[in-house]
């Protein structure tokens, strides 16, 4: 099935060539030249992505964009603009963009783009249904919990996102450094100490299942081990 792209564009030449070149690579496009019709047509059209020109007759783009994240949170929504000043950028995000393209562009640009940011949206969703079986144990990493027979653990965001690293490379070793700019941003002897807490908990959690072990692979990192 076709990806279906609303593009809200009021340069009319501009966005036919934008148009037709799109859908003589596949894609199915609606486009819109009033920001006033857009909510509408994006109720009826049902987009997969909304291509959105930032500087509209009568409502701009950042206004429409903030109308359809009251009815869409999810809905990937890339800017198109010939503005480049940085605040523009930020509210661009601000206000649920996906990404942000300045014109000029070219056609393969725009095509990355829409590509990438669907791949994201589609990987976030399957992360959120995302269940991990740990011996014993369930993971369900969309709820931050850990279930182990009619006991629940709730973690935290950082032992939620700990564990599922330490899951995704199990049976390897992984550098203590790598879980730390992954988790917390940097490798400063703070954070690096508040590893050590955590992986301490996720094995007091972890405890009653013999076939699960955070090694310490000392100087380097870690090895979590998954029995089958």
């Amino acid at each position: 099935m076709a990806i279906k792209v609303l593009y809200v564009e009021d340069e009319l030449f501009l966005g036919k060539i934008v148009k037709e070149s799109l859908e003589t690579r596949g894609f199915d496009v609606r486009m819109e030249a009033d920001g006033t019709n857009v909510l509408k047509l994006f109720n009826e059209y049902q987009p997969d992505v909304c291509v959105l020109d930032v500087m509209l007759p009568n409502k701009n783009g950042f206004e429409i964009a903030r109308e359809i994240r009251e009815i869409d949170k999810t809905a990937p929504i890339v800017f198109l603009t010939a503005k480049s000043q940085t605040e523009d950028v930020v509210k661009g995000f601000t206000v649920g963009g996906n990404d942000y393209i300045r014109k000029p562009f070219s056609l393969e640009e725009l095509i990355v783009r829409l590509e990438n940011v669907l791949r994201n949206k589609d990987k976030k969703e399957s992360e959120e249904h995302e269940t991990i079986h740990l011996g014993k144990f369930t993971f369900y990493v969309n709820r931050l919990s850990l279930v182990y027979g009619t006991e629940e653990k709730k973690l935290t965001f950082r032992e939620s996102e700990l564990l599922k690293l330490l899951y995704r490379n199990r049976n390897s070793i992984i550098d203590r450094r790598d879980i730390l700019n992954v988790i917390w941003g940097n490798d400063s002897f703070f954070n690096s100490r508040n590893l050590d807490v955590y992986i301490t908990k996720l094995r007091t959690y972890l405890k009653d299942e013999l076939r699960i072990e955070i090694i310490t692979i000392k100087g380097v990192g870690y090895r979590f081990v998954v029995e089958n």
